[in-house]
């Protein structure tokens, strides 16, 4: 934070109510203008998360997502607004476009992806934090475990319907998260399936940014060492004490991190709730250009982005392609129709 007399006068007007703060200070926004953090999944947990740690000033904020912007979204997707639902942009893309309007002076860095095994150690590298914005227990396993194995800390949080959960996790002083909660059911209660209130999202992101915010800055005493879950709607609140890590807990204690245990990733996956298949050739990019006037010939309709190719099929499914490789088959949740609908348009 060593800047021109001009630039530390900007910064101290910015951030003027945070620095008077007492838990913060001037020592403590120094930390957080050095920090990094990685928020994976800009949703509706990931928009608020990062909407807090670009305002408070953490210096390098790298924004990671698999998806883009649907009129769905924007009831709770704070981040996003009816031009980008129009543009089709990744929900990565379009955060960072909106982030650096509100925050100019900070490093964001948007990375349009899916998080698998193999590139989360990519992604997590050289970070301080990484916080949990996603919707699915198979990416918050993989982050859990290659946080404990890196020794990075981790903060969980979720919302559905009118219920939150969040807490964070730290390696070498907390419990995991697989210590609380062995094993995630992807067929369970989703915010697709039940649905989920703006309210309850905000309250999430926010405990989970404010213990963010607590580590970041080093305020260990004021941590929170516990597991909070609540319903806003029915007035419920409770507070999980951590106490000691479960003996046989396979990341914390027996360290074989089995989320990165290494085995052929998926080429498709159904996800949940969402009537959609994702189909991943991962390290096979695919050239947009050159799809688009192969799909052209035969689509209903084609659009496009410089980030993604939308196309509308005759069988009345609908192909969504990413540079890096990925396909969403949107429509169906049935790998085997995905899959055959993906041989006959992209291939094998």
């Amino acid at each position: 934070m060593d800047q021109r007399p001009e630039q530390k006068g900007l910064l101290h007007e910015r951030y003027s109510r945070q620095l008077l703060f007492a838990p913060i200070g001037e020592q403590g926004q120094r930390r957080l203008l050095d920090s990094k953090v990685c928020i994976v999944g800009m949703g509706a947990l990931g928009t608020v998360l990062a909407n807090h740690m670009v305002r408070a000033g953490v210096g390098y904020v790298r924004l990671v997502d698999r998806d883009y912007v649907e009129a769905s979204n924007l009831q709770r997707q704070m981040l996003y607004d009816e031009r980008d639902v129009l543009e089709m942009y990744p929900k990565a893309v379009a955060a960072e476009r909106k982030l650096r309007q509100i925050n100019s002076s900070v490093h964001i860095e948007a990375v349009v992806t899916d998080v698998t095994l193999s590139n989360v150690d990519t992604l997590l590298d050289g970070m301080d934090l990484v916080l949990d914005g996603t919707d699915n227990f198979r990416t918050r396993f993989l982050l859990n475990d290659a946080c404990y194995r890196a020794g990075i800390p981790f903060t969980y949080g979720g919302a559905v319907s009118s219920r939150g959960m969040s807490a964070l996790f730290v390696p070498g002083r907390t419990p995991c998260l697989r210590c609380f909660i062995q094993s995630g059911d992807s067929a369970g209660e989703t915010c697709d399936t039940i649905g989920v209130i703006g309210p309850v999202v905000d309250i999430v992101a926010s405990y989970q940014a404010v213990e963010a915010m607590k580590l970041l800055v080093g305020d260990e005493a004021h941590r929170r060492s516990s597991l909070v879950t609540f319903d806003i709607w029915h007035n419920r609140f409770y507070e999980l004490s951590f106490g000691e890590p479960l003996p046989d807990c396979p990341c914390c204690q027996l360290r074989h991190y089995p989320a990165l245990e290494w085995q052929s990733e998926e080429q498709a996956v159904s996800l949940c709730g969402r009537d959609t298949v994702q189909i991943a050739s991962y390290g096979k990019p695919l050239d947009l250009e050159l799809w688009r006037s192969r799909l052209e010939r035969v689509a209903v309709t084609v659009t496009s982005n410089p980030f993604l190719l939308r196309v509308e099929l005759p069988e009345g499914e609908r192909l969504v392609l990413f540079a890096e490789g990925r396909v969403l088959v949107q429509g169906t949740s049935d790998a085997v129709r995905a899959k055959s609908l993906y041989a006959r348009y992209i291939g094998n």
